[in-house]
């Protein structure tokens, strides 16, 4: 595995690395950011060293086992949790971590010798960031609630259920879900005044699976919301005119028996791959949802829009990992994607319950970085940045119905270059 890299701006940090057998896991990709011509590498230990990042320990839930709620390999779920503490104490901010998807029997059994399969490669410690983080100047309105980051090890976006004997595989995502949530709301969650359910990429779609069993958790009292960061994925045609992540949808759905365990009111009117994908899905939530999302979701044209198996030729190779490189015909496909992308949104923004933030950048989560989420330079629409457009929201302050102009008019954005 290419050595772990972390991404310095003058504005943030952030965590990369790799491709997994051909699934690429966009957190394990090298890149840089690059925001007014400022790119810096350094290494892992460099910035951990001069950072002020609180380490939050990993909980194993130990009544998971019991329960059949297990990571692909057998071994135990878990979740980091920094307690709140004041005005803050009866909040809970749960968010469900990413990593994209296994497909196939080869790639899962892969995936489950690294911490995406197995909680025996979780880190123990991790830095609360962004969203998650414990300072009221990084983070103004969550800072001191309950947070808790829910680890991702089932490959199927926390919702399958079933298992591979022969390969010694367990697909218990649903299962997970359920026995993370019980042990949290035994630990005080259950008294939330306010909870929100969040995540980024595969934890941002599971957001919008699990929304609603989030929301019927709590009572009537409790003002419950969630946000789903980089989980719109589009049912895109990509630029060969075939349809690369309806593909990988239907092998993760298959695989982890979820035919008849997604959204009833979805399967009563499409196939099962089409009900994982969010926009069948999102018309259909009851509780507040708030869509955090790019215009021009790096990981979408890398795996979705413009893949490696889409581009047999390589005429797609520099643009897909660099924006900038990207010529006049190409970058009309991306606009054609990102009018598609606005489409789809139109119907969902209008309930007051929900909320939209989509600008027009080439990136992917916005909401644990420290220099997307609340810093002086983050992106902003209509002058608002993301971390108070979802505050707005969520406490109702304000509008929260935010749709930017096409690229390239956006000069805020923390666009994302990779290395070939």
């Amino acid at each position: 595995m290419k050595k772990l890299l972390l991404s310095l701006t003058l504005f943030g940090l952030t965590l990369l690395i790799v491709h997994v057998n051909g699934i690429m896991e966009f957190d394990e990709m090298e890149w840089y950011t690059y925001f007014n011509g400022t790119k810096v590498f350094r290494t892992e230990s460099d910035v951990y060293s001069e950072a002020k990042f609180p380490m939050v320990g990993l909980t194993l839930i130990q009544s998971a086992a019991a329960k059949g709620a297990v990571c692909l390999d057998g071994s135990l779920p878990g979740y980091h949790l920094h307690r709140g503490f004041g005005s803050g104490a009866n909040n809970w901010l749960v968010q469900l971590e990413g990593g994209g998807w296994c497909d196939t029997i080869r790639n899962c059994v892969y995936r489950k010798t690294s911490r995406r399969g197995s909680s025996k490669y979780t880190e123990k410690n991790i830095p609360f960031t962004g969203i998650l983080s414990d300072k009221a100047a990084e983070n103004p309105d969550f800072y001191n609630w309950n947070r808790v980051k829910v680890r991702y090890c089932d490959g199927g976006s926390f919702s399958g259920d079933s298992e591979n004997k022969a390969a010694q595989l367990q697909f218990r995502g649903k299962r997970i879900w359920l026995a993370a949530m019980e042990d949290l709301m035994a630990k005080g969650m259950r008294k939330a005044k306010q909870a929100l359910l969040s995540g980024c990429s595969a934890g941002g779609l599971a957001v919008i699976l699990r929304c609603d069993d989030f929301g019927d958790m709590f009572s009537p009292s409790t003002r419950v919301k969630c946000l789903s960061d980089a989980g719109f994925f589009l049912d895109s045609i990509d630029v060969s005119g075939g349809r690369s992540l309806r593909r990988l949808y239907a092998g993760v759905v298959k695989l982890q028996n979820m035919e008849t365990k997604l959204s009833k009111d979805c399967l009563n009117r499409l196939n099962p791959t089409s009900c994982f994908f969010p926009q069948n899905l999102i018309n259909q939530i009851k509780t507040p949802l708030f869509i955090l999302n790019t215009a021009y979701d790096s990981w979408q044209i890398q795996e979705s829009l413009a893949p490696k198996s889409a581009d047999p030729s390589g005429s797609w190779h520099d643009c897909r990992l660099d924006y900038t490189k990207c010529n006049a015909t190409q970058i009309q496909f991306l606009q054609g994607f990102r009018t598609r992308m606005v489409n789809l949104i139109k119907g969902f923004a209008k309930p007051s319950k929900n909320g939209v933030f989509l600008n027009s950048c080439f990136a992917h989560c916005q909401t644990e970085r420290h220099d997307t989420w609340y810093s002086q330079n983050s992106p902003v629409v209509n002058k608002k940045g993301i971390a108070v457009a979802v505050g707005d929201w969520y406490f109702e302050r304000g509008g929260a119905k935010l749709i930017d102009c096409a690229y390239p008019c956006d000069k805020t954005c923390h666009n994302l270059v990779f290395k070939g």
